[in-house]
């Protein structure tokens, strides 16, 4: 009785385990799954949209020093100032444009900057199956990163926080370098 009973707990430890560390792929997957079938509710769940953001919006601002965090107002206060108002002066940058179901989908398959071309009148989600494996890039207990690579060999990083034993939600999405592509045409009416 005692020899069984030991099985089942050792293999139930196993189980957990395995799910501990597989947790960021099936993320990753589901993620692919829910932007491909348009599930707004799935990624409510599987993306963290406030932090996404603000990690896009660096990346598409062409300005070398909107990289660079602003300098602290005790440090420097006119820099900080002036930053602020170069900041408010400029046009909002559209990251939006990368956060729609059909735009993620693409990022998921590898295409990159060009996925926010999707997000535009007549854009889809690729079809089926469509994207590379993702390789895994770090690995920690709270964050992963996983990259997929297009055919030129850019990489599109993806970025997961755990949220909870076996929650991840993707925090970050690294785009490949390059020129950002022209913003899709708004459509007619709207």
């Amino acid at each position: 009785m005692k020899r069984p009973l030991l099985s089942v707990f050792l293999l139930a430890i196993a189980a957990a385990v395995i799910g501990f560390f597989a947790a960021p792929g099936v993320a990753f997957f589901a993620l692919r799954s829910a932007a491909q079938s348009e599930d707004t509710g799935s990624l409510a769940e599987l993306v963290d949209f406030g932090a996404v953001r603000q990690s896009l919006r660096p990346q598409l601002d062409d300005r070398p020093e909107a990289r660079v965090p602003p300098p602290a107002f005790l440090e420097d206060p006119i820099g900080a100032v002036r930053r602020q108002l170069e900041d408010a002066a400029r046009p909002a940058v559209d990251v939006d444009a990368y956060l729609t179901p059909a735009a993620l989908a693409g990022l998921t398959a590898g295409e990159g900057r060009s996925a926010a071309g999707r997000s535009g009148p007549g854009g889809a989600a690729p079809d089926g199956d469509a994207g590379p494996w993702p390789s895994p890039l770090y690995w920690g207990v709270n964050r992963t990163r996983m990259a997929v690579t297009d055919e030129a060999g850019a990489q599109t990083v993806f970025t997961f926080e755990r949220r909870g034993a076996y929650r991840w939600v993707l925090v970050h999405i690294g785009l490949p370098e390059g020129e950002n592509p022209a913003a899709p045409a708004p459509s007619p009416g709207a």
